[in-house]
């Protein structure tokens, strides 16, 4: 990065992520890297070092919140029929699994669209939290899109702030997609 000239004196240095060589000074943060089996913080070039700490973060909020599972009414389709159901991301972290009477696994890799509903945004820069969201998916074997809303529950028994909270992880997860306040 720096143009250092390697010697005798100027040792090379391996970034453990991206395996390319720097200076000492370019290579000196140590963060740990478990997806690469590095339990304890390694040398790290800054730029992968960086990665590395959203990553981790990314890992320990919000991968743990979508698995863990939230509580939702969920109506599918044009329906207006809702069930209560858990929905959590499996532990292969391939599918968004939904139970209560029914069951629904649906491929991450499937889904097209992500939006979040919120409520409490007022024009002035007030703050919002997230309600609801509508999840748009290709079912295997067809070419149209299922739609399903998510409704975070009212019912005391269900954990209102863990249900925004998963939605707040799948808003992220999913790129930040769109956010449509609910009128």
């Amino acid at each position: 990065q720096c143009d250092t000239k390697f010697d005798f004196i100027t040792r090379k240095h391996h970034c453990r992520r991206c395996g390319k060589c720097f200076c000492d000074k370019c290579c000196s943060k140590k963060v740990p890297l478990p997806r690469m089996c590095f339990v304890d913080p390694v040398r790290q070039c800054a730029e992968c070092a960086l990665i590395s700490q959203k990553e981790t973060e990314f890992y320990d909020k919000q991968l743990k919140v979508l698995m863990n599972g939230a509580t939702f009414f969920v109506t599918l389709g044009a329906s207006d029929k809702s069930e209560l159901m858990v929905c959590r991301l499996s532990n292969n972290q391939r599918y968004l699994v939904l139970d209560g009477d029914s069951h629904y696994e649906i491929e991450i890799i499937q889904i097209s669209t992500v939006q979040i509903l919120t409520e409490g945004f007022t024009p002035g820069g007030g703050s919002s939290r997230a309600i609801g969201m509508i999840l748009q998916y290709k079912v295997p074997g067809s070419e149209e899109l299922t739609q399903m809303k998510f409704t975070a529950s009212e019912d005391f028994s269900c954990n209102k702030k863990l249900s925004a909270s998963w939605l707040a992880a799948m808003h992220k997860v999913s790129g930040g997609g769109k956010t449509w306040r609910a009128e």
